[in-house]
């Protein structure tokens, strides 16, 4: 696929579980020859309303599989990205296995609270989910940015959400959050250029995950009706008819890493099937 990305070293966080866009990155950049650092909570979710975390098991099965499949290097790595020190931790155990850092793929996210409107948004809620959503991008890149320049450059991309553009409704936390993403992703292009260092962010719109499907079934609660009704309602607003596929936000984050994509820096790309078309 993107040939020229063989041997570099990718981090991809919330990458643990293999029903989600991280596992789907992991995928393809390994498929491509990157040596592959899958870094997740490892430790199951208290709060049983939301999508569960993976697992350190499942990120061990991950490590086994994309090594034994791909011929890559690839290492689970326990990081929890609203915690300074872990996030140090992560990357002392990164610099101890791998020679350089070339790419970045900010992708950890959760929403909790949800759904609330403003009025009546538990306020520790709302504060976890802007620190996982936001602050983990900026705790994660600041930590990794000067291995990516040591090596020469690379790139940094970061998973926003077409929430960060559309507000949803009974979800704000997650839409600011994602938002802030995008202008954190734009700053740090502009930053970082100099240095050899392309930032993008990925705003992805309806894709077919646990939270997902999680989302469905919240809404079908709380419309009365049925997730099967309600996801396809959703594709009347898709002009493609469908839900997204985990794989093919992947397609978009190698071709993001690559060098096919050196022009390409400072941009919050949609990938929503055509249910968002402005920029």
């Amino acid at each position: 696929m993107y040939p020229d990305l063989k041997g570099k070293t990718a981090i991809v966080t919330g990458a643990g579980k293999k029903t989600g866009i991280g596992y789907a990155m992991v995928l393809k950049l390994a498929a491509c020859g990157a040596n592959i650092v899958v870094a997740d909570l490892g430790k199951a979710q208290k709060d049983t309303t939301q999508v569960s975390t993976a697992t350190s098991e499942e990120m061990q099965e991950i490590e086994k599989q994309i090594s034994s499949d791909f011929g890559v290097v690839c290492r689970a790595v326990v990081v929890d990205v609203t915690d300074t020190r872990s996030v140090q931790q992560m990357k002392e155990a990164v610099e101890g296995e791998f020679d350089g850092v070339h790419i970045l793929c900010n992708n950890a996210g959760a929403s909790f609270g949800v759904p609330s409107d403003v009025e009546h948004y538990n306020e520790a809620a709302w504060l976890k989910t802007i620190d996982v959503n936001l602050h983990g991008v900026f705790r994660v890149s600041q930590a990794f940015i000067p291995a990516i320049r040591q090596a020469g450059g690379g790139c940094i991309i970061n998973t926003a959400s077409r929430a960060g553009k559309v507000p949803p409704l009974f979800n704000a936390a997650y839409a600011a959050a994602k938002a802030g993403v995008i202008m954190l992703t734009k700053t740090m292009a502009k930053e970082l250029a100099g240095a050899n260092i392309r930032v993008n962010a990925i705003c992805p719109g309806q894709i077919m995950t646990d939270i997902e499907k999680w989302r469905f079934e919240l809404e079908a609660k709380f419309f009365n009706t049925t997730a099967e009704a309600r996801q396809q309602e959703m594709c009347t607003t898709i002009p493609l008819a469908r839900i997204g596929e985990p794989s093919e936000v992947g397609d978009l984050v190698a071709f993001l890493a690559s060098g096919a994509s050196s022009y390409i820096t400072g941009q919050a790309i949609n990938i929503t099937g055509g249910q968002l078309m402005e920029l």
